[in-house]
């Protein structure tokens, strides 16, 4: 069986996950749920990146120690995976022993090797994304990251050895051109980091304590991103007696990241391993962001939205379709309350409920509920079904390169397609004029797109496609992806009675409010 290892970032626990961190999430899972349709075993990683002076910070502001806090905030990830029916194989928490006994170990054999240094760092430092700054790189003299103010620091630290890997990883970039997706991520780090030339990496604190110690300097402590970063190999049991996970499953086929912390896996992540002398990922996928209508979220503008009260109201299809939908390859994304309700009205209820509900009403009306096979092969059935045929194959391409809303959207154009097919060819006046061999083509035609349609969204809305085949009594042996070769094969089904509406249409102006008071 085909092996494929994917995995999320750890996620940063300083406050609660909004559909930002969702959205991650969502993606990798829809993914794997792909993937395993098409025949692969997949592992797929997510955890959290505990460590650090501004989660040491949080906590105490909150009466809590450190390691109180992120246990909490580990118990709320989880939980929230589990609403959103997340498919993960290992949550990692770097302050696991597991993590932390490889990181030591991980740190000594890159000092060993003479790859980390001792010295003196002197930089601007943004607290909120833990990284050092040179005064070049600061923008209006704020972090080039997130724009907030940055302080002036000064401390013994040890270096990560930058320079003697740059040619190599700049050879690597060249021989592995999909290395980084999308290219334009890709550019950003050779032309803004790579080809001006990397500096040292500082990899140690000793400002505070929180996080794994230095074994043979303990008043250090290990950079964050050093320690996070390695949660890819120490999950799969790096360096432990028990590797069988990293002998099967590294090197990792595809991380998936946001584009704010591209620098970190494209540069510094890439170096590590080689350091180690271990293969380096096959891609790294850094996406968009989900953008409010007046910039990013933010408390302070009150237009932040978490994941929880939109599934609980509108349910996890709906929830997971719009923010795959809305976030295209490579750009950012918009997430809006008018948005939000006119996907669920428009795409969910009117084209895809609906479509459902008509096709097993007519199928009652007209045959009793029954499906046989049919004869007829008329001009529009062959366009319907040469248009069906190369959706999937649209589909499945895009799917692949992880253009995910892309491929959602040709899936719509099958339903889109499909209601137009049945105002062409009118069953109603097929029924009316006795035409039976010709009606039961099209009311077969229409199971069968719908059976088509079902397994195409079983990756991101598995309710939902589960509801669809279940109503149309398709047989398990015609629910898989290979089966979506296979135009006419079913026979003898018999479709529900009483058909189960999907999604039921929403007054639009009153949702709206909701949502927005949903925002904080």
């Amino acid at each position: 069986m085909k092996k494929f290892y994917l995995t999320t970032p750890i996620y940063y626990p300083s406050g609660k996950f909004h559909i930002g961190t969702a959205y991650t999430t969502a993606l990798a899972d829809t993914i794997k749920k792909y993937k395993q349709l098409r025949g692969y075993d997949v592992y797929l990683l997510t955890g959290m990146d505990e460590h650090g002076q501004k989660i040491a910070q949080v906590a105490e502001k909150n009466g809590k120690t450190p390691q109180e806090h992120v246990d909490q905030m580990a118990e709320e990830a989880k939980k929230l995976w589990k609403l959103m029916e997340i498919d993960y194989n290992d949550f990692i928490r770097t302050t696991q022993p597991r993590h932390e006994k490889v990181v030591e170990e991980i740190f000594d054999k890159l000092m060993e090797q003479g790859d980390i240094y001792l010295s003196e760092y002197e930089g601007w430092y943004c607290m909120p994304c833990e990284t050092y700054f040179t005064q070049t790189q600061l923008i209006d003299g704020k972090c080039p990251d997130c724009g907030r103010e940055v302080k002036k620091m000064k401390e013994e630290s040890y270096f990560f050895n930058m320079k003697k890997y740059a040619d190599r990883l700049i050879q690597f970039y060249h021989e592995n051109p999909n290395f980084i997706l999308p290219e334009s991520r890709k550019n950003e780090l050779f032309n803004n980091f790579l080809k001006p030339g990397l500096e040292d990496l500082c990899v140690s604190r000793t400002s505070f304590d929180w996080g794994v110690k230095v074994k043979k300097d303990p008043k250090h402590v290990v950079y964050v991103w050093l320690d996070a970063l390695t949660n890819y190999i120490t999950a799969l049991g790096y360096l432990s007696e028990k590797d069988e996970l990293m002998q099967k499953y590294w090197p990792a086929d595809l991380h998936l990241v946001g584009k704010d912390i591209i620098r970190f896996h494209g540069l510094y992540w890439p170096i590590f391993l080689m350091a180690l002398n271990l293969p380096l990922p096959k891609q790294i996928y850094a996406h968009g962001f989900i953008m409010m209508k007046d910039g990013k979220m933010s408390k302070s503008k009150g237009n932040v939205i978490y994941p929880e009260p939109l599934i609980e109201r509108y349910g996890l299809d709906a929830f997971k379709y719009f923010i795959l939908r809305e976030m295209s390859y490579s750009q950012d994304g918009t997430f809006t309350p008018e948005g939000f309700i006119e996907r669920f009205n428009f795409d969910l209820c009117n084209d895809l409920g609906n479509l459902l509900n008509r096709t097993i009403g007519m199928i009652n009306k007209y045959f009793g509920g029954e499906i046989k096979e049919y004869k007829a092969n008329s001009k529009l059935d062959q366009e319907i079904e040469t248009y069906c045929d190369g959706i999937i194959h649209q589909v499945e391409q895009y799917f692949d390169t992880y253009h995910i809303s892309n491929a959602i959207g040709e899936t719509w154009n099958l339903i889109s397609r499909t209601n137009k097919y049945i105002d062409e060819t009118a069953p109603w006046i097929l029924y009316k004029e006795e035409k039976q061999e010709e009606l039961k083509a099209v009311m077969y035609h229409l199971v069968e797109n719908l059976r088509r349609i079902a397994i195409l969204i079983a990756p991101y809305m598995k309710q939902t496609s589960k509801k669809m085949l279940e109503q149309l009594s398709i047989p398990e042996d015609l629910q898989t992806w290979d089966s979506l070769a296979q135009y006419d094969k079913i026979k003898d089904i018999k479709v529900t009675q009483k058909p189960e509406v999907l999604f039921a249409r929403l007054e639009a102006q009153p949702e709206i409010e909701i949502i927005k008071n949903m925002m904080k």
